[in-house]
């Protein structure tokens, strides 16, 4: 038996040594939550909390191991916002404290461990990719992701607002964005797969002008694929059909694909271009797309708050908060920004790659 001094608390070792995907599910199970809840807390632990630290046994989880898991599912491709993380953290907390309660762990090595508002804003210069590479990350992407590639770096949506790209979207000059896919448009019971904007109603939008290459990117993409169509029912119960490009087109296939998926194989194509960092991860995530495409329109001396209606921040606070300093790194020649990284892009006001 070993003492925890300070609780005077005594804990079985073998008692620590269970798994902590086994504790994690039999936690779950004794839960008494709602049916949407529980879906959201046994997918955050099959798709993130048991891949990166299911195997280790409760006692050898220290907090440095939890502190690592929040950096890399938030900065790893994983598509997941700074509060989702957070929440889902209050859930592993609940569980390691559950841990320390049941005498398998002296104390809880999760609690407190969320994203920082430092880690969630400024962006670091090297979170912002070129134009060569963004072109290599839609050369090695599957098919049919290349031009949500483009619609990212290019309109600066959010992937989950890409993957909602449809007809309707596509206008002389511009696109508008209305539609961002669901967090559950994945699962076959999901009845609205399509719904309004982070921040929006369903009647609200906003316009991004398109430069020549997203106007190309999206015929391209016509001319291997026809528009899907997909009627779901609205938020006040009217009927909606959307001419979709990224719905299934296999027969039978009823899902959208996720905003994992489409994390998944960003990653799975950064590796394969070669753009990794020292330690051989991928050195971008889909939220790199969108800090091209607001480096690129700062550089280009488009003003920062209409930058911020672009990309649909919530006030332009925000966006100052993360791409404010930025602006330090930028000279005027007298004819356009230069200077930094963000200068490195494509001339976004003109339409040049």
């Amino acid at each position: 038996m070993e003492k925890d001094k300070k609780a005077h608390v005594f804990v079985a070792p073998a008692r620590g040594a269970m798994a902590l995907s086994v504790w994690a599910e039999d936690w779950l199970e004794r839960r008494v939550i709602g049916e949407a809840t529980r879906r959201n807390y046994e997918g955050f632990v099959r798709n993130h909390l048991v891949p990166h630290l299911g195997i280790k046994p409760l006692a050898g989880l220290a907090r440095r191991d939890f502190e690592k898991f929040v950096k890399d599912i938030y900065r790893g491709g994983a598509g997941l916002a700074a509060s989702t993380v957070n929440d889902r953290m209050v859930m592993v907390a609940a569980i390691m404290e559950a841990a320390v309660v049941d005498k398998r762990i002296t104390e809880n090595p999760a609690r407190g461990i969320q994203v920082s508002r430092r880690d969630a804003l400024a962006v670091d210069e090297d979170e912002v990719p070129t134009s060569a590479e963004v072109d290599l990350i839609a050369a090695y992407i599957a098919p049919r992701f290349r031009l949500t590639v483009y619609l990212q770096s290019g309109t600066g949506q959010r992937p989950s607002e890409a993957l909602a790209f449809s007809t309707e979207c596509r206008r002389p000059g511009y696109v508008r964005i209305r539609w961002q896919v669901s967090a559950k448009a994945h699962r076959e019971d999901c009845p609205r797969p399509f719904v309004p904007l982070k921040h929006r109603l369903e009647k609200e939008c906003r316009d991004v002008p398109t430069a020549m290459f997203v106007e190309e990117e999206i015929d391209a993409h016509l001319l291997k694929w026809k528009p899907v169509p997909v009627v779901f029912t609205g938020q006040k119960g009217k009927r909606i059909r959307l001419e979709t490009f990224f719905a299934p087109r296999q027969p039978g296939a009823g899902v959208m694909p996720s905003i994992a998926s489409y994390g998944y194989q960003f990653k799975k194509a950064c590796l394969s271009a070669g753009l990794v960092d020292l330690d051989g991860n991928a050195k971008y995530t889909p939220r790199s797309l969108r800090h091209f495409f607001a480096s690129t329109a700062l550089a280009n001396g488009v003003p920062i708050h209409e930058v911020s209606r672009w990309l649909g921040h919530r006030s332009v606070k925000t966006t100052v908060d993360i791409y404010g300093h930025l602006l330090s790194l930028l000279c005027f020649d007298g004819h356009h920004w230069c200077g930094g990284q963000a200068a490195s892009t494509v001339s976004y006001s003109a339409g040049l790659r």
